[in-house]
């Protein structure tokens, strides 16, 4: 019986797993980074541990550090969350090794799985098909994905469509992998732009029994990570869904699978489904499977290392489940990764946190799937929100960009993509960019709502879910200026005069780069907004503003931080930035000038001094929040001065190098 559990891993996966235990009455014990030591994860845990420094090469990823700071807190198990080392079977060697428990599968099995070209091989000799790598590839095969044998989530992978860029993509996916997982061995297979992205989800007994627990789509991707994922996966034929669900389930028999995994598959349009990997751990969105079947994988995954033998069949789904992952970037300029501080992350009522099924739920022979009596219920909530950050987190560029995800459960997926859509829009976020209104888009997009789902859906839609959206920003514009000017002014409304003067005026720049003037009087008749003919003000708070427009009357949620203004709608957000009425004169960017757009480290640099560069070509990387970055030319023109070097930390707006235009 497992009595202290030391979760591996940090942020929402941590605390998802804390959740559990907490449940079960297991202690828990948590290690942090020092950028993490106050973080929600460390305080919620029994115990923590310091691993110090701040990069994941020195903390997360330290296998010594970690079984160390188990047997010093007196944990007698080890949860290894995902990403960092839960896929490496040297790290679950070393804990077994110091008498630990390790909540995961056989060593052996996380090993065959660990190269996907192995894996590959193995698994076309157990009859699944899988999609191969190809060793010469020519131009019968383009495009092409190049991919890292070692890891995943984006990272080492490149699209190509000219094998002339080829060996530069090849070298920059090595250097990128041999990074992020240690080795820089990549492969090639063919890229299927228009196929769909199916996993299953498995759990394994001891006791030989291997439950093939529903399936998800995860088609929407950017940069070849996930963004939404649902449960479900729509549309499938009955016989490519028990195709699969066999084909998983052969693939973990033939390893020797015990615990959670995953194996993914592409689906092409005809059907036809290739393996193309098996996660050896608990997924990202594993809570959109505990929704529609009222399991809690956490307990089932301690359950299985204890030896408890599962119930002879799963139950089935009920209902569908869709989750969004809110990411700290901006879609809109090439999913730049934003850092700060967040100040606000709330969702707003009717909301209902779940956490899956009760402790132990469909673990134990006889006892029936799902039928947990936990404190989280799983099935038929409705709202679920999984996050590793509070109000008051400070997001760093050292690891990844996801600040939470939102889960939404109904009876149908028209109803669930609608329940998500709408809690999105209504959340109160308020610090970094976030890809929150990319979201809220996809989720009422036509062909999203059609199941017209594929890898390069956010591609293929990109224009449409990233436009700016102007409509509203007059009003919230107007909305910020009079609660600033009731928070200056108190009861007295900002303006107002016994005689006739000048109007207010305010200035704000939006998000994407768009500027408003707001022009207004606060008189005995009311307000007189000059850009706002028929406008009337109801009420106005330092935070809380009600306008009327042709007796429609809305409610503006403001809040001010420095000079950044969140307005708040039931619609959604817009963010602004207040001006100085009159400009900095001495304020000026130089012409060619290349600011780093993010906190982050040069990790390469592909241009020289006294280069011709052409507008767009990329001139450095910089890598953030476990992503690389490409930093281009921001003009036809010469490299003049170049101010980069590999290894470089550089914060927001360091000027990296400029490049001298062409005169016309």
């Amino acid at each position: 019986m497992i009595t202290n559990l030391l979760v591996a891993n940090r942020g929402e996966i941590a605390r998802r797993v804390f959740r559990t235990c907490r449940e079960l009455g297991i202690a828990t014990t948590a290690v942090h980074s020092d950028p993490d030591a106050g973080a929600p994860h460390v305080r919620e845990a029994d115990a923590a541990v310091r691993l110090p420094g701040a990069a994941p090469a020195d903390t997360y990823l330290r296998a010594d550090l970690i079984v160390r700071a188990a047997l010093a807190a007196g944990a007698d198990a080890v949860h290894p969350g995902y990403g960092f080392l839960s896929e490496s079977a040297d790290f679950a060697r070393a804990v077994l090794d110091a008498g630990l428990l390790w909540i995961g599968p056989p060593p052996a099995a996380i090993a065959a799985m660990g190269s996907k070209t192995a894996a590959k091989e193995l698994m076309a000799a157990a009859g699944v098909p899988v999609l191969g790598a190809l060793t010469e590839p020519t131009e019968a095969d383009l495009p092409l994905l190049v991919k890292a044998a070692a890891g995943g989530g984006g990272r080492g992978m490149r699209v190509v469509r000219s094998l002339a860029d080829l060996p530069g993509e090849l070298a920059a996916a090595r250097a990128e992998a041999a990074k992020a997982f240690g080795s820089d061995e990549v492969f090639c297979e063919r890229y299927l732009p228009a196929g769909r992205h199916v996993e299953v989800q498995l759990l394994a007994d001891a006791h030989g029994t291997v439950w093939a627990v529903g399936d998800r789509d995860c088609s929407l991707q950017r940069r070849h990570q996930k963004v939404i994922e649902e449960a479900p996966a729509p549309g499938l034929p009955a016989e490519v869904r028990a195709g699969l669900h066999a084909a998983a389930r052969e693939a973990a028999r033939a390893i020797g699978y015990t615990g959670a995994g995953t194996a993914e598959f592409l689906l092409t349009g005809d059907g036809r489904f290739f393996f193309l990997e098996m996660n050896t751990r608990l997924q990202v969105e594993h809570p959109v499977t505990e929704a529609v079947t009222g399991l809690d994988l956490v307990a089932l995954q301690l359950a299985v290392a204890e030896g408890e033998a599962l119930a002879p069949e799963p139950p089935a789904p009920g209902g569908h489940a869709i989750e969004a992952r809110l990411y700290a970037e901006d879609p809109a300029k090439d999913w730049q990764p934003a850092t700060g501080t967040l100040y606000r992350l709330e969702l707003t009522l009717p909301y209902q946190e779940f956490t899956g099924a009760g402790a132990g739920a469909g673990a134990g022979a006889g006892t029936g799937a799902g039928a947990g009596t936990g404190t989280g219920t799983g099935r038929g909530t409705g709202l679920r929100l999984d996050s590793g950050v509070e109000a008051g987190s400070e997001i760093t560029p050292h690891y990844d960009a996801m600040l939470a995800k939102v889960i939404a459960w109904a009876p149908t997926r028209a109803a669930a993509a609608r329940r998500l859509a709408d809690a999105l829009a209504r959340a109160r976020i308020h610090g970094p960019a976030t890809n929150r209104d990319l979201l809220v888009r996809a989720l009422r997009h036509p062909a999203f709502l059609a199941a017209e789902l594929h890898t390069g859906f956010l591609a293929e839609h990109a224009a449409e879910l990233t436009a700016p959206d102007g409509k509203g920003a007059d009003r919230a514009a107007l909305a910020a200026a009079l609660a600033d000017a009731a928070g200056r002014r108190g009861a007295l409304p900002s303006g107002w005069r016994n005689l006739p003067s000048q109007p207010q005026l305010k200035r704000y720049r939006a998000e994407d780069g768009t500027e408003t003037a707001v022009r207004y009087r606060l008189t005995r008749a009311g307000l007189l907004a000059e850009d706002h003919p028929g406008v009337e003000l109801v009420e106005a708070a330092p935070d809380r503003v009600v306008l009327s427009e042709d007796g429609l009357r809305r409610t503006y949620r403001v809040a001010r931080y420095g000079d950044r203004v969140h307005v708040d709608t039931p619609a959604g957000g817009t963010v602004l930035t207040a001006l100085p009425r009159f400009p900095d004169p001495t304020v000026r960017t130089e012409p060619g000038a290349l600011l780093a757009p993010m906190p982050g480290t040069v990790v390469r640099v592909v241009a020289a001094v006294g280069d011709t560069v052409t507008a767009g070509q990329p001139l450095l990387v910089l890598e953030a929040m476990k992503m690389e970055h490409r930093v281009a030319a921001p003009a036809d023109g010469t490299l003049v001065e170049l101010c980069a070097t590999p290894g470089r930390q550089v914060e927001t707006g360091t000027l990296l190098a400029v490049v001298q235009p062409i005169e016309a």
